[in-house]
């Protein structure tokens, strides 16, 4: 029953549900987007979720961060979300990886998941994950949002790289929450595309942002997916 509107989707039924249950998946950062993203991937039953995060809760962050709440201000962002997680699907393995995801622990901590999430603001945790996860042959989805625009972008072997895009020195193609503002639901907007590209990969069901770029404008609603190769 827990899974049944799952099933019900057309191409994935038992046979794609069983993959999900099977799959492994790393989020980095729980904080606007990994947070989303964490909470959809367990209530789809993604067998194994690891998270690193090493921040905490601020007031500031409750605008769009809307699994924390007031009373929780102070906490470490992993451990709330992971209660939050386990209180929604207690099914769910949760690996917590409570530091700043370095290079020298991302070589060592991605073979162990068939999918990345970089769900941080820092565009060097992006150049990061982009680096280790394609040296490894592990497909990992970007995404990032500023004011009410956010941008999306998955990568397997063989496709164009988040480095191959944004190569300019200083380009990030994403603008850091502490510098730029954030409309909450485009944050919303952004972490549900980046879960559902985890379940496409895991279920091989639909389409994932390979060789595309999804952009969005929350206030115009105008929406594109630039064709990378």
């Amino acid at each position: 029953m827990r899974y049944a509107r799952l099933i019900g989707i057309e191409g994935v039924g038992v046979e794609g549900l069983e993959k999900i249950l099977r799959g492994k998946v790393l989020i980095i950062g729980a904080g606007a987007l990994g947070s989303v993203c964490a909470m959809y991937l367990a209530g789809s039953g993604v067998g194994c979720i690891g998270i690193a995060e090493f921040d905490t809760i601020d007031l500031s962050n409750l605008q769009r961060q809307v699994f924390f709440s007031t009373d929780d201000c102070g906490a470490p962002k992993l451990s709330t979300i992971v209660k939050k997680i386990h209180d929604l699907n207690p099914e769910v393995l949760v690996k917590e990886y409570p530091m700043l995801m370095k290079r020298d622990i991302a070589v060592e901590v991605y073979p162990e998941y068939d999918f990345i999430i970089d769900a941080t603001d820092n565009p060097s945790s992006k150049k990061m994950t982009d680096s280790v996860a394609s040296t490894l042959g592990i497909p990992y989805c970007i995404g990032g949002v500023r004011e009410a625009e956010g941008q999306v972008m998955s990568w397997t072997p063989g496709a164009l790289r988040y480095s191959d895009i944004f190569a300019e020195a200083g380009c990030s193609g994403f603008t850091p929450c502490s510098i730029a503002g954030v409309l909450g639901p485009a944050a919303g907007v952004v972490a549900s595309i980046q879960a559902a590209e985890a379940i496409k990969y895991l279920s091989g069901v639909g389409t994932p942002l390979f060789n595309r770029l999804w952009t969005f404008n929350l206030f115009t609603l105008h929406t594109s997916i630039i064709t990378l190769a």
